[in-house]
């Protein structure tokens, strides 16, 4: 799957320049019989992190000083007039997820917690033959924060199984999207939409901006190719924090 990766920080922050993709890796590889994908070589996107397009990465781990799991606050992509806090929207203090659970399409997982590696790839789960759990990325708001909260998944597993992702597309508005945390609360989200977008042309601002309130984000890969054995396309579910 592909993503691009912001740095988490406060609204001040979305005064940066935004995010600089500077490489896209497409497809998700093949399986054994090479006649279905497989997750083993998922791909990335390395990208700079706003703000820090000379210099080295910024720390983007949940102990490192720039991101830590506590922080309320928003992703840092530039925020618009759209992306303004709005005090009667729902919000949840932070607090890091543990499982998601969507029932109308039986999902249910343990959130890894994931972020960037030094050479500003994303990391991505690792399916070590039983298929490989979601994850949530530590540079975006704890589920329930003001912000969009990214977690991202497999549509595959290895040997041409099923990802935890799978069926993201037979979400409809409407059905509900449960994340319990690690103070014990579960931050129930309403899907709003779902989009497909090519990896050539991934809109990182509407998906990763700052929101006025607290938003999820689910991501996997699409638009499998035959041809190539690779996917050309993400497909990500917009859904909101239930008043």
């Amino acid at each position: 799957m592909v993503l691009f990766p912001v740095r988490r920080g406060g609204p001040g922050a979305s005064a940066a320049a935004g995010v600089l993709l500077l490489l896209a890796l497409t497809g998700c590889g093949m399986s054994d019989g090479g006649t279905s994908p497989s997750a083993s070589d998922a791909p990335v996107v390395f990208a700079t992190v706003p703000g820090a397009a000379s210099g080295g990465p910024a720390s983007d781990s949940p102990d490192g000083p720039s991101a830590p799991p506590g922080s309320s606050a928003a992703s840092a992509a530039p925020a618009d007039a759209t992306g303004a806090p709005d005090a009667g929207l729902p919000v949840l203090a932070a607090s890091a997820p543990v499982t998601l659970s969507i029932p109308s399409i039986g999902v249910r997982t343990d959130l890894l917690h994931l972020g960037l590696r030094e050479n500003r790839s994303l990391e991505v789960p690792l399916d070590s033959g039983n298929g490989a759990p979601a994850s949530w990325y530590t540079g975006s708001p704890t589920p329930g924060e003001r912000g969009p909260s990214v977690m991202l998944g497999h549509v595959n597993a290895l040997g041409g199984a099923k990802g935890v992702f799978a069926d993201l597309r037979s979400l409809t508005p409407g059905a509900d999207i449960s994340v319990t945390r690690s103070d014990g609360s579960t931050a129930v989200f309403t899907v709003d939409r779902g989009a497909t977008y090519s990896k050539n042309d991934f809109p990182t601002f509407e998906v990763y901006g700052n929101t006025p309130g607290a938003e999820l984000r689910l991501i996997t890969c699409d638009g499998y190719d035959p041809n190539t054995g690779l996917f050309d396309d993400n497909y990500v579910v917009y859904a909101k924090l239930k008043a």
